[in-house]
């Protein structure tokens, strides 16, 4: 990995297969996307591992929807990349909720997953 095409590429490969889950309301699609220990800090209280990411998935309403963009990509090691991205969730029944996320995208044996995962809203 040498170029932030390389590491944006890997981000998007895993993003939007979190993304295409999150849109389908597929919780356990979405918890396969990150390490079995993956840290995860969303709009609740954080989780460590797949059920609790499940868990918050399932927690969202149908129809929510999410749109991101990479912002920022650093190579922290051949086997790690760190995104940070501005995110727009969309709702049926509410305004967009606009919020800044940053991954860690690790590679593992059998491909390229986050094993961590916190939003921020700046305000």
């Amino acid at each position: 990995m040498n170029s932030n095409t390389d590491m944006e590429a890997i981000l998007r490969s895993v993003l939007d297969r979190w993304k295409a889950a999150v849109d389908r309301h597929e919780p356990q699609q979405v918890a396969a996307q990150f390490t079995e220990d993956a840290i995860f800090q969303g709009s609740h209280p954080y989780s460590v591992g797949r059920p609790g990411i499940a868990a918050y998935y399932d927690s969202q309403p149908l129809g929510l929807t999410a749109v991101y963009r990479i912002l920022e990509t650093r190579a922290l090691a051949d086997d790690l990349v760190l995104g940070y991205l501005a995110v727009d969730f969309s709702f049926t029944d509410r305004p967009t909720l606009s919020l800044y996320l940053s991954v860690l995208v690790k590679r593992t044996e059998e491909g390229w997953y986050i094993s961590h995962y916190q939003v921020s809203r700046l305000d």
